[in-house]
């Protein structure tokens, strides 16, 4: 239970003292009842609230998908770069959503690909938490083409864990086992075609030779850049695709987001203790 002014402040009508003149000089009604006391208590999961004939939707929590441009931050501080919540609409901008709307991980300023948002902080520390053990998927395109022969010899390292170099003030570290496949053309193609790939990778056309699927349950500072680094490639475009059952929505453009489907919240929080490898 919480107060009507309360609540109407959160969804972005203003301060208290906004909401009692609110009250006041518009018809604002709990579940066919007009209210006008500020202190009304409402059951926020039953209350079916209108104003002037607007009924106003309540989310209990917010499930938002985006697919992260290049060139935006993961912070909530404005800077010399532009920050991926800079690109949600001024509708979550209210003071509730200010207070509680958070990433689910972060993403290296020159990576792409799948974002979430949440006001639901039991989900976001059920994923990041690392002995939940939550895959995250990424499309890799490499500075070279790997051969078969070290194509083996990578699947070998990532599985048993290898080891990689400290990175900045970032210490050395041996990552947990991690799974690799190198994928087909058609999968190449759908990773690249609706993503910032063609423009800020001209001199890296993308093929079966330089391209990887990886998936760890890890979140280690700049983790799968090193992990390529360690066996002496590099990565010139990453794409995160999935995050446990969750997959990118890949209709998304670069920098557009949509609220997550009931079954895409489930598959979030049906995540599992084990990894998938």
């Amino acid at each position: 239970m919480d107060r009507i002014d309360k609540i109407l402040s959160h969804e972005g009508f203003g301060s208290r003292k906004d909401v009692r003149k609110l009250l006041h000089r518009s018809e604002v009604t709990v579940n066919g009842r007009r209210i006008f006391d500020p202190s009304f208590q409402i059951d926020t999961s039953t209350a079916q609230i209108v104003i002037d004939g607007a009924a106003l939707n309540l989310h209990d929590e917010f499930y938002i998908m985006m697919n992260k441009i290049m060139h935006t931050v993961c912070s909530t501080k404005e800077g010399s770069h532009q920050t991926v919540f800079d690109l949600l609409d001024d509708s979550y901008r209210t003071p509730y959503l200010k207070s509680r709307l958070h990433m689910i991980g972060r993403l290296d300023m020159d990576t792409e690909g799948l974002l979430l948002f949440t006001t639901d902080g039991a989900l976001t520390h059920r994923i990041i938490s690392p002995k939940n053990c939550v895959d995250k998927t990424y499309f890799c395109v490499l500075e070279h083409d790997e051969g078969a022969e070290h194509r083996k010899e990578i699947e070998r390292l990532f599985a048993d864990g290898i080891a990689v170099a400290a990175d900045d003030n970032d210490p050395a570290f041996v990552c947990e086992s991690a799974a690799i496949r190198w994928p087909d053309e058609a999968e190449i193609s759908r990773y690249t075609e609706n993503s910032s790939f063609g423009s800020e990778c001209a001199d890296f056309p993308a093929s079966q030779g330089n391209t990887a699927i990886l998936t760890i349950h890890e979140g280690k500072y700049h983790q799968v850049k090193r992990m390529f680094a360690a066996v002496g490639n590099r990565i010139v475009f990453l794409k995160r695709v999935s995050i446990g059952g969750l997959n990118l929505d890949l209709s998304l453009r670069p920098g557009e987001y949509r609220h997550l489907l009931p079954d895409e919240i489930s598959a979030l929080q049906q995540c599992l203790k084990t990894t998938t490898f």
